[in-house]
């Protein structure tokens, strides 16, 4: 058991979580709804410090993140549980699992970091699962990871309180973030949770760090595709978020409890795509499916396709190793250093026991 971060003791004796908005109060014994921070004695502990439900090595584009070191190999791992309940989650086997004693990968901060310089790896990706529910962990994985000169990338949903947010986004290097949908109806009833701290997280992560953000959306026909909320999230991102904030919209496959919704056509997503251009936001793809056009990069000054891509693969690449267009030089946002990377589609898993 690894002592936890962001807690308070309530004036009944109960111990109040203090880490993400859902505040869970517990008794000796009891586990919060994320099931992986629990109450020891008079203190709070992180049970899955140190587990992991398994280590790959990914393209970066699977995150996604298509403006940070693109063609990079990253390793990925992720523990257990999750402090949402998303009736869609197409992650459940990890991120509810209550089998948290199956983490049968161990991994120290320090060998994680090891293992993914030794692979080449750019970046550590904190994934699969929600890593802020493993906050502890999460932290010192990507401190030993920049001590070591690799990156650290969250994927997240972003359902985090404003001090903890605070240690958590400045030590990542990029993130992506859950904007699961554009209303407190959406969030209540499929997520069990409130949009406002998601808002608040964006925010603060694009405009008060030096974390490079990139937003996904799961589209979910009937639930989160209509036209005037998909209009109302575009210009929330380019007036809180700026216009050059890439926007992933993603298709959504039955799954977990939504099982009888019917997939996104690819309709929706290139009209989505439509309307978050035309609110002004300048990188805009789709996911989930094969689209190359809807998948690329292109140059904000000129148009060019600067950055082609086939699923997970790259194709062309019309930047200059400080990432503007070697067509009119104006400048594509992100992390470009150097030549693109060359991983390509590979997953390969990795078995830390035998690094």
């Amino acid at each position: 058991m690894h002592p936890a971060r962001h807690w308070t003791e309530e004036d009944d004796g109960r111990l109040k979580c203090t880490l993400c908005p859902r505040f869970c109060t517990l008794r000796e014994g009891q586990r919060g709804m994320c099931f992986v921070r629990m109450r020891e004695g008079d203190r709070m502990v992180l049970d899955t410090y140190g587990r992991s439900t398994g280590f790959c090595i990914d393209p970066i584009e699977k995150k996604p993140l298509n403006h940070f070191l693109p063609g990079s190999p990253v390793l990925s791992f992720g523990t257990a549980g999750c402090n949402l309940a998303c009736k869609f989650c197409q992650n459940h086997e990890i991120s509810k699992s209550r089998e948290v004693d199956s983490l049968a990968h161990s991994a120290s901060p320090e060998a994680i970091a090891r293992v993914a310089r030794e692979k080449g790896c750019a970046s550590v990706a904190f994934t699969y699962n929600d890593p802020v529910i493993f906050h502890e962990y999460a932290l010192d994985t990507a401190a030993a990871c920049r001590e070591a000169g690799v990156r650290s990338v969250a994927v997240t949903a972003g359902y985090i309180c404003k001090e903890p947010r605070a240690e958590f986004f400045p030590a990542m290097d990029a993130a992506n973030i859950d904007l699961k949908g554009f209303s407190e109806g959406f969030y209540r009833k499929l997520t069990g949770a409130q949009i406002g701290p998601v808002l608040e997280a964006i925010e603060y992560a694009v405009n008060e760090t030096d974390c490079w953000v990139e937003l996904t959306t799961l589209l979910i026909p009937g639930e989160n595709d209509s036209q005037g909320e998909l209009e109302e999230m575009s210009q929330w991102v380019v007036d809180r978020c700026g216009p050059d904030v890439p926007v992933h919209f993603t298709a959504f496959h039955p799954d977990h409890r939504m099982l009888s919704h019917q997939r996104t056509p690819l309709e929706t997503l290139l009209r989505a795509r439509q309307v978050a251009q035309a609110a002004g936001l300048r990188h805009v793809y789709i996911g989930n499916v094969h689209h190359e056009p809807a998948q690329s990069s292109y140059c904000s000054g000129c148009g060019e396709k600067v950055i082609g891509r086939d699923w997970h693969e790259l194709s062309e690449w019309r930047l200059d190793d400080t990432g503007h267009c070697t067509a009119c030089g104006t400048v594509f946002p992100g992390v470009i250093e150097g030549p693109p990377g060359r991983w390509g589609r590979r997953r390969e898993p990795v078995l830390m026991q035998e690094v």
